[in-house]
């Protein structure tokens, strides 16, 4: 590994161990932003059994190794030597943070989205940490309430803004990528996460819905499934929902798997059209009536 790499690496390690100070859970990054340590079950020969948050005591379960040892994250860090950044887990104690990703890709004006969503619903964002990511976007820091389960959305809110909420993690600052170095922006590095304010909160967490349990007659491989598509992070929600609606046909369980496999993948930031047209695609692929 070149030396700027190692130097990397080295000051990421730095910057986690601080933020493991104030009380945020880290994990190693790599350069893509993706946890860099690899998940020990990657060739595990039942990929529909209950996925793994860690309870095996290896690294390499994303944001479910986060952690505020530093003896812990020391350890990560040598496990993951070409590691240049570091993830900050969202929805944990003490901080239960929230992240408002206002991104600037694609031409969108997300600040101005969000400054119009503040005139409508009658809030103020108050002082709080800023971190600048190399794209021009911001990170808002806000702290949440320990009983509400913010949900992680993409374009949920407006075009451009993301939330980064319970089972997601923000890039922490001085994090290293492919595209650039992400930085605290002046004058808030000292601030404490602000609480996010309620009508805000409102907005971010899901309306309530009729709960749809999983049918008995889908047994423990109809709850491993729905529990395969719980786990799933942003960019695999629909590929693990294809993947689970099709085994729940083929297994002769579609047809009662269909709501809580739904429900599922709401609870992971998929819309119910986008989850109802997944398994729908799933049973046609099976040879079945959607």
């Amino acid at each position: 590994m070149a030396t700027t790499d190692r130097q990397a690496t080295t000051l990421a390690l730095a910057h986690a161990l601080s933020a493991a100070e104030r009380g945020l859970a880290v994990i190693p990054l790599s350069r893509t932003k993706l946890p860099a340590l690899r998940s020990p079950h990657r060739d595990d020969p039942d990929p529909a059994a209950p996925p793994c948050h860690g309870e095996c005591g290896r690294f390499g379960h994303g944001v479910y190794d986060a952690s505020t040892d530093p003896a812990r994250i020391r350890e990560m860090f040598a496990a993951a030597p070409r590691a240049t950044g570091y993830g900050i887990a969202c929805g944990l104690p003490p901080h239960h943070l929230i992240g408002i990703d206002l991104d600037t890709k694609n031409g969108t004006d997300s600040s101005a989205a969000l400054r119009e969503l503040a005139l409508r619903h009658l809030f103020t964002i108050p002082p709080t940490v800023v971190v600048l990511t190399p794209s021009g976007g911001r990170h808002l820091w806000l702290s949440g309430p320990p009983d509400a389960v913010v949900p992680n959305s993409a374009g949920r809110l407006a075009p451009g803004i993301d939330i980064r909420g319970a089972g997601g993690y923000l890039v922490g600052p001085g994090s290293r990528t492919e595209h650039g170095s992400y930085t605290t922006a002046p004058g808030t590095a000292h601030l404490a996460p602000a609480p996010c304010p309620q009508a805000l909160l409102r907005l971010l967490l899901p309306p309530p819905r009729h709960h749809h349990p999983t049918p008995v007659s889908t047994g423990s491989h109809g709850q491993g499934l729905v529990q395969f598509v719980l786990a799933a992070h942003e960019g695999q929600r629909n590929t693990r929902l294809f993947w689970a609606a099709c085994r729940a046909y083929e297994d002769g369980i579609g047809p009662a798997l269909v709501d809580p496999l739904v429900e599922a993948a709401l609870n992971t930031g998929l819309s119910e059209r986008e989850a109802r047209a997944t398994i729908a695609s799933a049973a046609r692929m099976t040879g079945h009536r959607p």
